[in-house]
């Protein structure tokens, strides 16, 4: 069943060649934090480009909830009255936080040296899980959680009523569990130290200089040492969030797959804790291209300009671009498809806990489409059998997951019959007009009658 009602089940149709533009939505990562930090200072932030997908709605919401005035003007402007560093005021319900992983790990560090408690919720893939990545750290400064075995939602988090500062060496490649950190670091006397030893995606840290937080990032032995003096007053901006690159890689993909295609996906973020799809594709031997690079916000960004690549060739991705990328190895797979011999992804063990174990279900709807694909804990390879070679043709399980759906969506553009999803409604989480965008271009992406 779809994260928020019955399932939508949608056949993608092999289709001539896509061409136009592709003006996706506003990047999911920095609508989160533009609505959290703006919450979190004192006045009125504006952010323009917000994605108004249900991910994010659901933040607003619960920002909402904590005392801040939120307001949509239309045309993804939005306005926040935040309450300060330390003001958020108790929630009078549950809080719920959908389909979303980023929201409440982000929301759950942001309130977690408040004194207040709150209880967090979500839709069945998100209560399946882990929490602990960051009720671990949290608890370092004097929160408690209390939920569900093996620390799942439904879950309460009862804040710290006299933080203290940590230092805290990030486990695993996780910019949500770092910036869950560095969000409850505000709100707490002193220096909060987060050390990663992988460089995973920025954005947390970019934001909280630009509302005035005093952050340093030094690289060392230790790996990547982010240092934030806490209790600062954070000052409102004016935010320009450029377009999300996650759902540029479903139209780029499917452009370099489809014959005779030419598509350009405008204002997209370059950021290179993002970008890691990107650079593979082109050593793949895609036809893709930077056009118009810029700087907006604090960030790079460029127009991408996508063609059908017929030469495409396995490769071994480099495991030291996994966190620069996670969010794309299963539309990665897609193309991995199309492409002549292997494709190996190591280092990927962070896949199997996404919204659905995105390993398994690639690997088997792949399979059930007509491709080989091998797979072990943190590593898969999907073996190539060119261009036109996919034969197509299953139905495959979404596991309420939008990126598993999207990218079969795609892998039926190219394949030599159709190819459906059991569920597409959770594409509405993240990319609210992939269908319609699809459409424009060329593609044939439909619900099927049930």
């Amino acid at each position: 069943m779809s994260s928020h009602g019955s399932p939508i089940p949608m056949t993608s149709q092999p289709c001539g060649p896509l061409t136009g533009e592709a003006h996706v939505p506003g990047d999911k990562s920095i609508s989160h934090r533009s609505l959290i930090l703006g919450a979190m200072a004192v006045g009125e932030t504006r952010i323009s480009g917000l994605l108004e997908g249900e991910d994010v709605l659901d933040t607003a919401k619960a920002m909402r909830a904590f005392g801040a005035e939120v307001i949509e003007h239309g045309g993804g402007e939005w306005s926040v009255h935040g309450v300060g560093v330390g003001g958020f005021a108790e929630p009078d319900n549950v809080i719920d936080c959908g389909n979303s992983g980023t929201g409440v790990r982000l929301i759950m560090g942001a309130m977690a040296t408040c004194d207040i408690s709150v209880t967090f919720t979500g839709d069945a893939s998100l209560n399946k899980r882990p929490m602990a990545r960051v009720t671990d750290p949290i608890a370092l400064f004097g929160a408690q959680a209390v939920g569900r075995s093996g620390g799942r939602l439904p879950m309460t988090i009862v804040g710290a009523a006299a933080p203290v500062p940590v230092r805290y060496v990030v486990p695993m490649p996780s910019a949500q569990v770092k910036s869950a950190v560095l969000l409850a670091g505000l709100n707490v006397p002193g220096q909060t130290v987060v050390i990663e030893k992988e460089a995973t995606r920025d954005h947390t840290e970019r934001m909280l200089v630009g509302f005035g937080a005093e952050v340093s990032v030094e690289k060392t032995d230790e790996g990547r040492v982010i240092t934030l003096t806490g209790q600062p007053e954070l000052q409102p901006q004016t935010i320009v969030v450029p377009r999300d690159p996650s759902s540029a890689a479903f139209p780029v993909c499917a452009a370099i797959v489809t014959p005779g295609s030419d598509v350009l996906v405008p204002n997209i973020g370059l950021n290179p804790t993002r970008a890691g799809l990107f650079t593979t594709l082109r050593e793949m031997g895609a036809d893709l291209t930077y056009e118009n690079e810029r700087e907006e916000g604090g960030e790079p960004v460029a127009d991408l300009r996508a063609r059908f690549s017929p030469d495409l060739k396995g490769i071994e991705v480099d495991p030291a671009r996994a966190a620069s990328m996670i969010d794309e190895y299963p539309v990665l797979s897609v193309v991995a498809a199309f492409a002549q011999g292997d494709t190996v992804m190591k280092g990927v063990k962070e896949l199997r806990v996404k919204e659905s174990d995105r390993i398994d279900a690639m690997a088997t709807g792949l399979r059930a489409n007509g491709v080989t694909v091998d797979e072990g804990d943190d590593w898969w390879v999907v073996h190539g059998l060119g261009h036109g070679n996919v034969p197509g043709g299953a139905t495959c399980a979404s596991h309420l997951d939008h990126r598993i759906a999207m990218s079969f969506m795609i892998l039926g553009m190219a394949a030599q019959t159709p190819v459906s999803v059991d569920d597409g409604g959770p594409i509405a989480t993240s990319f609210p007009i992939f269908e319609p965008l699809m459409a424009e271009l060329g593609a044939d992406v439909a619900r099927t009658d049930v």
